[in-house]
């Protein structure tokens, strides 16, 4: 909203120009959403506190995970109202990428937030049904994914491109929004798997959001593009505004979220951010890049797949509990242990990604 105010003050002050740059706007998105987040953060703890909208802990999950009862929930509100604000202050609200990120954020935030409330309204920490909220994604996901493959260019959006090979594309004419659907809901669902421990899903989700708003960026560069021989795709470079506020917001929730935690995100923050990324990774072509700095996430995902799988084939476990990180608990490491050696894997991957725009 603010750019078209400064594009007006241009005429008077040529200053006011800088304004205009997708970099500044992206750091001032960022900072945005971390002081509002910061802002806004104890009065929604409080609220959510007051309204005993505490979160509901599984009979047969690990027993230290009992005092964390009724400690409040749905702290996910915190983040898409700050990621919002730092969009509705800096994005350009007539970029399609932008407005199509945002409203499958918000959406999937939606779904969430309906769980939550089932599982706080009912203390039932399953939530809504499995099958009414995979239709639901959706539903959601494969919009999102229809939508970004109509208003992408040609041949980028037919193709996938294959990291660390120069020049190398794999045709999937309209299966890439078949990809786009699976990216999406499954990122979301990853997410919201993994965030079982205190910190473990916010700060990953950051910094594989930060590392996609580069890609994001140099995308939407032509200059760049060209020089890191990467696909150019006018327009996505306002992504990057998005990525920020995600970094922005998800440090200020990590603030509250940290061990002790005074406050969890809820379905309504792991469902939204989850698919955001998927949102960005698509965007950007960058799926399979996803793919690896979100390996934590694959991780979480597939340890729950192979569990299922083994107990319904075999009717054996293969680990002591999923997710992975409940395996760990459940042989005895630390939370805080878990949660900062998979912050650790999740820098290295992250790293390893962004490799992939000079390693080629």
């Amino acid at each position: 909203m603010l750019i078209y105010l400064f594009d007006y003050l241009a005429q008077f002050e040529p200053a006011f120009r800088v304004f205009h740059y997708t970099t500044l706007r992206a750091i001032l998105s960022t900072l945005t959403a971390l002081v509002v987040s910061f802002l806004i953060g104890p009065k929604v703890i409080r609220w959510l506190t007051e309204k005993k909208i505490g979160q509901a802990i599984r009979e047969d999950g690990p027993q230290s995970h009992f005092n964390k009862a009724n400690t409040p929930t749905m702290g996910g509100v915190m983040i898409l109202f700050a990621i919002f604000v730092a969009l509705l202050l800096w994005g350009d609200l007539t970029n399609t990428y932008l407005l199509i990120a945002l409203a499958t954020t918000l959406g999937f935030g939606l779904i969430g937030a309906y769980d939550d409330y089932r599982k706080v309204a009912y203390r039932d920490p399953n939530g809504m049904k499995a099958r009414y909220k995979y239709l639901l994604q959706s539903i959601l996901g494969l919009g999102a994914a229809w939508a970004l493959y109509m208003v992408g260019p040609q041949p980028q959006m037919d193709h996938l491109l294959i990291p660390f090979m120069k020049d190398t594309w794999l045709y999937l004419g309209i299966g890439t929004v078949v990809l786009g659907y699976f990216v999406i809901v499954g990122t979301s669902n990853a997410v919201n798997l993994t965030d079982g421990l205190d910190g473990l899903a916010i700060l990953p989700s950051s910094m594989v959001a930060g590392a996609l708003g580069i890609f994001a960026y140099a995308t939407g560069h032509s200059v760049f593009a060209n020089y890191l021989q990467i696909p150019y795709i006018p327009g996505v470079g306002e992504l990057s505004l998005f990525a920020g506020a995600i970094v922005g917001a998800g440090l200020g929730f990590l603030w509250f979220n940290t061990h002790p935690a005074r406050v969890f995100m809820g379905d309504t923050g792991s469902l939204a951010l989850g698919a955001a990324l998927g949102v960005l990774a698509i965007a950007t072509r960058q799926e399979l890049i996803l793919f690896i700095m979100g390996g934590v996430f694959v991780a979480e995902a597939v340890s729950v797949m192979l569990q299922v799988g083994s107990y319904k084939l075999r009717g054996k476990r293969i680990f002591l509990m999923a997710p992975l990180h409940h395996h760990f608990e459940m042989k005895g490491w630390p939370e805080q242990l878990i949660t900062v050696r998979f912050w650790i894997i999740t820098i290295i991957l992250v790293l390893i990604g962004l490799a992939s725009l000079k390693i080629r």
